[in-house]
């Protein structure tokens, strides 16, 4: 909670001290002036020499050596050096423009992109933190659906040019098919009834953790029949009875979970490897596609398996912002470029089975082959099966407040 509070903190500080977040959940902030995406060649005649620090979550060997290897290499092609910043929490890096916003480095900013989506890029809008006004100039923006509502919208706010596509995120529930039987994965009520006779062998991360937080959010969908009664803003009149329901419900299955919901894993990590010991039995991910390439390396056990529980799975986009004041503004829409390439959407579906973010039907046809020749590993449910009912995220004012309320309401009783 330490890192979300910090964020929390220096937003207050930085509204007060300015105007800055007047325009709500309203991108405010605009493009460098130094830099017009609409003049490409002007963008990567700036960008030439740079080192564009990106600071991203590090703890996906697999990731990070895609990033270090195939993206550096591209970057190389333009001149461009990447230094990838390993960080645990996107908070981190948002607490770090929001200083520097504070102490007036309105250029030369230590933070020139960061991977985001969610209550941080909420946030960074409430504080005027973002570069705005590129991505759709992007030269491979074309082959983005900039209208789709999980491109226009990030957790329901309005993206309004101001962060750019990078990859897709589709939950499902891990398990092994050893312990768990398809009766037991078919909806939330059935595999809390599973954890009830096998206690210790299902939990997820404490909240604010991301996929803590999507776990949460997955039973209440569950608990009020979808995320419709609180879709939009933020309305306590429909959260308070919906919120009260779900702590019940958690409350109850809490003595079922590992070591009896006395603590829970603090990262997705620490869950992952609780399951690559045999110690759990069942998770949930934001990264089915990671999976095959987990049981591949032996770490995961090979009758590991993945289902999409009635009521369907939560989904979202995952963007690339850069910050206003980012001082290799130029290297870092190189870099978002580079993301949206066919090419490099490929090799990371083929790399890590992360599903891309660009529209698979603006791309050419042969390389809409290669994607569909990528093999899916038996553990992996097929791409089809993900999004054939894939729930919109919460407003983020919802997961705050959710966030928020699960360390009184669970955590503390």
């Amino acid at each position: 909670m330490r890192r979300h509070l910090l964020a929390a903190l220096s937003l207050a500080a930085v509204l007060t001290a300015s105007a800055c977040g007047a325009g709500g959940t309203e991108p405010s902030a605009a493009p460098s002036p130094s830099v017009d995406a609409s003049d490409w060649g002007s963008v990567l005649a700036q960008a030439k020499g740079q080192t564009v620090s990106w600071h991203m979550y590090g703890g996906d060997d697999t990731l990070n050596a895609f990033v270090n290897g195939y993206v550096a290499d591209r970057l190389k092609t333009y001149g461009v050096t990447l230094n990838q910043v390993k960080i645990t929490d996107t908070a981190d890096a948002i607490n770090a423009v929001l200083g520097e916003k504070q102490a007036g480095k309105t250029t030369g900013g230590s933070v020139d992109a960061i991977w985001v989506n969610g209550e941080n890029f909420a946030t960074g809008v409430q504080a005027g933190l973002w570069s705005c006004g590129w991505p759709s100039k992007l030269p491979n923006a074309t082959y983005v659906d900039l209208g789709a509502p999980a491109v226009a919208n990030d957790f329901g706010v309005p993206v309004k040019d101001c962060e750019s596509v990078w990859q897709q995120a589709d939950s499902a529930l891990v398990y092994d098919s050893t312990k768990l039987q398809d009766a037991d994965v078919a909806s939330v009520s059935s595999l809390l009834a599973w954890a009830a006779r096998h206690p210790g062998h299902f939990t997820y991360p404490a909240p604010p953790d991301f996929t803590g937080s999507m776990v949460v959010r997955t039973i209440l969908y569950d608990t009020v029949g979808g995320p419709q009664s609180l879709a939009g803003a933020f309305d306590q009149n429909a959260y308070a009875p919906a919120a009260t329901r779900l702590w019940s419900r958690l409350n109850a299955a809490e003595k079922t979970l590992w070591r009896r919901g006395s603590t829970y894993p603090q990262s997705q990590d620490q869950v992952e490897k609780l399951y690559s010991t045999g110690e759990i039995s069942a998770y949930f991910t934001y990264g089915p596609g990671a999976v095959g390439d987990q049981v591949a390396k032996k770490v995961f056990p090979a009758t590991t398996r993945e289902a999409v529980l009635a009521g369907g799975n939560i989904a979202n986009t995952s963007f690339i912002g850069v910050p206003a004041n980012a001082a290799h503004h130029a290297a870092a829409l190189v870099l978002a470029n580079v993301l949206l390439e066919p090419a490099t959407q490929l090799e990371l579906y083929r790399a890590e089975g992360t599903y891309p973010g660009i529209d698979l039907a603006r791309v050419p046809p042969d390389v809409r082959a290669q994607f569909a020749a990528v093999p899916v590993s038996p553990s992996v449910l097929p791409l089809e099966r993900l999004t054939a009912n894939a729930q919109p995220e919460l407003a983020s004012g919802y997961v705050t407040r959710l966030e928020k309320d699960w360390t009184a309401n669970v955590l503390q009783k």
